[in-house]
């Protein structure tokens, strides 16, 4: 099997020790090394393991044909843009499976008309991982509340919505709450 651990690894400016200790549980270096050349033959275990640490889904580590991905050509800094110092590529986005989307239709806050915000899914228990986070919280009859949690307790969630001037929304008990992950907007 052809992998593109090291092409990945070094997308997201990772070194083989960072990768090495990101691994549960934690490995060394120099078998991430063997595992990325093909000196050691790479399972499915180590794979996960591997994709795991770098943040991407295990198929991003295997090569074939139509595998998308982007050069990266320019960096854009303080300075301007300048050529990268090394090659890298850019993997796009691919959704994980408690992951789900809600569209923009009208520029509010941050947000502007376009744009897709991709949350995670949360249980009650795991609330606490979104404080001072942008949330999506159901309420009844097919409805939803979106905006910053900035508190929670007693089962409640304390929101403020995305645009300026709005009052705070209090919601109690939502069966599940989706933090906002990712951004995808078309310029």
């Amino acid at each position: 099997m052809i992998t593109r651990i090291r092409e990945v690894r070094r997308a997201r400016g990772m070194t083989l020790d960072e990768v090495a200790k990101a691994c549960v549980p934690p490995t060394t270096p120099q078998t991430i090394g063997r595992l990325e050349t093909g000196t050691r033959t790479v399972s499915v275990s180590w794979l996960n393991r591997i994709a795991e640490a770098l943040r991407v889904d295990a198929a991003d580590l295997v090569d074939y044909p139509d595998h998308g991905e982007l050069p990266v050509i320019a960096v854009l800094g303080a300075n301007g843009a300048s050529a990268p110092k090394k090659q890298a590529l850019v993997v796009p986005p691919r959704p994980a499976g408690s992951q789900v989307a809600m569209t923009v239709a009208t520029s509010v806050g941050d947000y502007r008309a376009g744009d897709e915000i991709w949350c995670e899914r949360l249980e009650p228990e795991d609330f606490v991982h979104a404080l001072n986070r942008d949330v999506l919280v159901p309420r009844p009859a097919g409805r939803f509340l979106f905006g910053r949690l900035i508190g929670r307790e007693d089962g409640k969630l304390h929101l403020l919505p995305p645009g300026a001037g709005g009052r705070q929304s209090v919601v109690a008990d939502p069966p599940w709450a989706a933090v906002a992950v990712k951004l995808v907007r078309v310029l």
